[in-house]
């Protein structure tokens, strides 16, 4: 981790508090409990991935709180932590309607600022 962030614990709560959220299967996750409830089953069908990967992700979800659990009988039921979640989303929306006129475009990794082929 940046020694940066090591110093000064905001920038590491912030730090690991998106590098949580940044991995595309977890964004996936939290996308789709948004719309509704689900167990991992409907989860892995839904993002076409497998079972343990969809529970490796859940993982920190949970213990982050951004997700929480319910067990159902026999069934894990996990739902989105709208507290948290929803104003992040609304932030989002704001940010890519005022100040994106290409409506998220400008958010995308330009290969020539990264120097790819």
């Amino acid at each position: 981790m940046n020694v940066i962030l090591v110093k000064n614990s905001l920038s590491e709560n912030c730090h690991l508090f998106f590098s949580t959220l940044s991995n595309p299967t977890r964004l996936g996750i939290v996308e789709l409990l948004r719309e509704a409830p689900r167990n991992v089953t409907q989860l892995a069908e839904t993002l076409h991935q497998e079972q343990s990967m969809i529970s490796h992700n859940l993982k920190p979800l949970i213990r982050c709180r951004f997700v929480f659990v319910e067990k159902k009988w026999r069934e894990h039921i996990y739902s989105l932590n709208r507290e948290t979640m929803e104003p992040i989303f609304k932030i989002i929306d704001n940010h890519v309607e005022k100040y994106c006129p290409s409506k998220g475009s400008c958010l995308k990794i330009n290969k020539k600022q990264t120097g790819e082929r």
